[in-house]
Order: C-alpha cells, then sequence, then structure tokens
C-alpha cells in the first residue's frame, strides 16, 4: 500500500510540474494575442457581471453564474495555497501568480466563450455546457461526432468527475476540519464531519438553481469580508507595506536578495510555484467554471465569456495578492516567522499563513479562521455542480443522486482525515483534465477570435445569438 501511495504522489508531481506549467502558460500567452488582450475588455465584463440581460435564454444569471464559479475557485489555494508558493519560491512567487492570473483571464474567456457557444438543452429546458459538449458539437459532421471528438468529451467529463471528490469534497471539508480543531480545542473531527455534512446536504440536493442563490449572497459577502480584513491588516502593517511589493517584484527576478535567501533558491523555482499555485487558484484552463457559466441567461457566447473573466481577475489579480502583501509585510514587520522558517519549525504554507496572521493582535487569527471555512465550504458547493453536470453527461440524470451521496461521503472522509489519498488522485485528475480542454479550446480558437471580434470590438454585444440551442438526449 505504501508503495502505491508513493507512486501515486510521484506521479502527482510529475502532472503537475513544467510540462503542465508550459502547456497552461503557452495557452494563456496565445489566447491573450488571439483573442487581442480581451483583458482590456475587463470593466465592460464587471460591468456586465451586475447586469440582467432579460428574455436571454438560461436558467441563472451571469451573476449568479459567475458567484457559483467564483466559489469553486475561491477556496484554500487563496490563502494557504499562496504561503505554499512563498515558502517553496520566496516572495517573487507571489509576483508570478499575479501575472499567470493576468494572463489566465483569455483563456477563462475563451473556454467560456466555447462552452456558451455549444451548450445544450436536457429533457426539461435546463441548460448543459463545458468543453465535453464543445467537444460532442463543434465537430460532428451530418449528424455524426468523430470518434476522437467524442473521447475527447469522456475523457473530460471523467476527469473533471473524479477530480470534485478531491479538489471540492475531501480537502476543503479536511481544511475546515483542521482550522476548527486547532482553534478550538476539543471539537473531536467526527463532529467537526458531521457538521459540514449537514451544511453540504442543505444546499447540494437542492440542485444548481439553490447552489447558486446560495453562492450569489455568500460569495460576495465572503470576498468582502476577506479584503477588508487583509486591508486592516496591511493598515497595521502600513510602515511594510512598499517594502513587501518590493520584495515581491524584486524576488521574482531575484530571489536571493530577499530576506537573506532563507526563502526561495532560483528565479526558476520562484516562476514555477507561482505559476503553479496561480494556476490551481483560478482554474483557469481547466475548464471547470465554464460548466456552470453555460447555464447563464445570456443573450450570445460573448457575453456570459465577458463576466467570467472577470472571476481570474477577482480570485488572482486581487484576493491572491491581498494575501500574499499580508503574509510578506507580516514576515518584514516579525523577524521571528523568517527564523522560524530557517530553523525549520515552519515547513508547511498553513503553518506560514497561521503564524503570520496570529501576529496581528485581536482580528488577526479570526480573519483567518472565517475566511478559510467559508472559502472552503463554497468550494465544496461549486465542484458539487460541475461534478453532477460531468456525471449527467456520462451516465444520465439517473446517476445524479448516487453522485451527490457519494460526494458528501466523501467530504465526511476527508473532515475525518482519511481522504489524502483521494485528494492526492483529484489532484492528478484535475491536472489532466485540463488537457482535452486546452485542446478544444485551441482548435476552437479561430472561431473564437471571429466572433469575438464581431460581438466585442464591433459592438455587437447586444446582438442575440442566432444558432438555435439544440436538446440533448441524455443517456
Amino acid at each position: 500500500m505504501e508503495a502505491i501511495i508513493e507512486f501515486i504522489d510521484a506521479l502527482d508531481a510529475a502532472v503537475w510540474g513544467v510540462p503542465m506549467l508550459v502547456i497552461l502558460l503557452g495557452a494563456h500567452v496565445f489566447l491573450t494575442f488571439r483573442t487581442g488582450f480581451i483583458q482590456r475588455k475587463l470593466g465592460t465584463g464587471i460591468r456586465l457581471s451586475i447586469t440582467k440581460d432579460p428574455d436571454a435564454p438560461g436558467d441563472i444569471s451571469q451573476f449568479g453564474a459567475l458567484c457559483t464559479a467564483l466559489s469553486a475557485t475561491i477556496g484554500t489555494g487563496n490563502i494557504v495555497g499562496v504561503g505554499t508558493a512563498i515558502l517553496a519560491g520566496g516572495p517573487g512567487a507571489v509576483f508570478w501568480m499575479w501575472l499567470t492570473g493576468v494572463f489566465g483571464i483569455a483563456t477563462k474567456y475563451s473556454e467560456t466563450f466555447a462552452a456558451v457557444k455549444y451548450r445544450v438543452k436536457d429533457h426539461n429546458g435546463n441548460m448543459l455546457g463545458g468543453a465535453m459538449y464543445a467537444w460532442e458539437r463543434a465537430f460532428k459532421k451530418d449528424g455524426v461526432t468523430p470518434w476522437w471528438a467524442k473521447l475527447g468529451a469522456v475523457l473530460f467529463a471523467g476527469l473533471a468527475a473524479i477530480a470534485s471528490f478531491g479538489i471540492g469534497a475531501a480537502v476543503q471539508s479536511s481544511a475546515m476540519t483542521e482550522v476548527v480543531t486547532t482553534n478550538i480545542p476539543g471539537i473531536p473531527t467526527w463532529a467537526c464531519g458531521i457538521a459540514i455534512v449537514i451544511l453540504i446536504s442543505l444546499v447540494v440536493f437542492g440542485g444548481v438553481k439553490i447552489i447558486s442563490r446560495v453562492c450569489e449572497k455568500l460569495v460576495p459577502l465572503m470576498a468582502v469580508l476577506y479584503t477588508l480584513g487583509c486591508l486592516i491588516i496591511l493598515g497595521v502593517n502600513w510602515q511594510f507595506v512598499w517594502p513587501a511589493l518590493c520584495a515581491i517584484v524584486v524576488g521574482a527576478f531575484d530571489p536571493q536578495s530577499v530576506f537573506g535567501g532563507v526563502l526561495g533558491s532560483t528565479i526558476v523555482v520562484a516562476l514555477q510555484f507561482g505559476c503553479a499555485r496561480g494556476l490551481f487558484s483560478n482554474e483557469s484552463g481547466l475548464g471547470s467554471a465554464p460548466i456552470v457559466a453555460s447555464a447563464a441567461a445570456t443573450r450570445n457566447p460573448a457575453r456570459q465569456a465577458l463576466v467570467s473573466m472577470t472571476g481570474t481577475f477577482w480570485d488572482t489579480v486581487v484576493i491572491c495578492l491581498l494575501t500574499g502583501l499580508v503574509l510578506v509585510s507580516t514576515m518584514l514587520a516579525n523577524g521571528d516567522i523568517v527564523s522560524g522558517i530557517s530553523a525549520e519549525t515552519i515547513t508547511k504554507g498553513a503553518e506560514l499563513t497561521s503564524a503570520a496572521f496570529a501576529q496581528i493582535p485581536v482580528i488577526g487569527t479570526p480573519i483567518l479562521v472565517v475566511g478559510m471555512i467559508l472559502f472552503a465550504y463554497s468550494t465544496i458547493l461549486g465542484w458539487s455542480y460541475y461534478g453532477n453536470r460531468c456525471i449527467t453527461y456520462l451516465l444520465g440524470k439517473r446517476a445524479i443522486r448516487p453522485y451527490q451521496i457519494l460526494y458528501v461521503v466523501v467530504a465526511f472522509l476527508g473532515a475525518i482525515g482519511i481522504g489524502d489519498v483521494v485528494w492526492t488522485v483529484s489532484d492528478i485528475t484535475n491536472a489532466l483534465m485540463a488537457v482535452p480542454n486546452i485542446i478544444v479550446v485551441l482548435l476552437l480558437s479561430g472561431l473564437i477570435a471571429r466572433e469575438t471580434k464581431h460581438y466585442v470590438y464591433d459592438g455587437n454585444l447586444l446582438e442575440r445569438d442566432t444558432d438555435p440551442i439544440p436538446q440533448y438526449e441524455s443517456k
């Protein structure tokens, strides 16, 4: 058994290694130029996210779809993941994480465009979409989908469904339990697990509309509370905010000059860990967010694609950067933290994050605890929907209830500490699902570029897509 676990760990490190980073970053840069640097339309996307699109086909509002997607991406990676990146790659890793978010905006736009363009309706008229439907519909000729396109669809849906159990259920419930039991001694892990199961079940079994309604209220609240908390901490550390920003920029190109070389080693390491954590945090290129974006009420693919790309901005460019500034400024203000890293008493991202937030009297630890719980819970809800839609594609609507039950069970197992293997396997599939998603987006990049020019740059965002949304005969 130990040998199997070691193999799984080695495979996990391999799939999230340099080749995967090159694929995702390469796609980010290519799609940035292919879409005419769509990032410059970020303001339009933010405006559209809070604008209703009356009489447009869809199940939930554009804002609801964005919040549901953000619920899945804004998770422990925005707090602990930033700490892990800094610990491994130094403060400069935050710079590369931020830059990854900037370029990832174009990929999030493109993959959402493809998903909405090729979405379908089920027998009840509910919208279904994602990379699997893009694969199946975009290359269909004479009513027949080529075997290789069907393979791409099945691979994406299968890998995403498996990944949902780890990134969505096991690791997030584990993080919630750890933060509660650490700060409130005496509470058994099984009690946390039962509480998490109840909280999840109240929402997950209600379907996409219930999940969307909860996320529409929860995500803005938790983001605002966490942002305000970080700003208060930065106010306390105001003398160290500018030096922290300088350390982040300088450390991206000269890691040894920051903290005397205690953190990070080379530019390559800072870049690798910064990009990896950034990609993991905002999920641009993984194809997850477009699944829920396909359910949005929108008159054409470009409108929802513009809304969805703002998710990467809020997730990485804003929240991850805020966390990075809080951690680095607190480390500059408190030399004991750097000494702890040097003495190897602080060896994990969670330990670094806890130590940094704990240095702020009264409010530091509560901000961390509340932020971790809310972020983890929202991620559980968001990924439950992704897995639901993928299982529906693979096995039909009859598989939805068994999937939901298994999802809740895995969340409980993660809470009591036996979900590590599930998480590692899911981390692997989380990376691998990006491959069929990136391939289909790149194959459709010409179409995306042409229609982006028509809708976005030629001023036709109010125009309705004339292509009919077909009904999909599910199993």
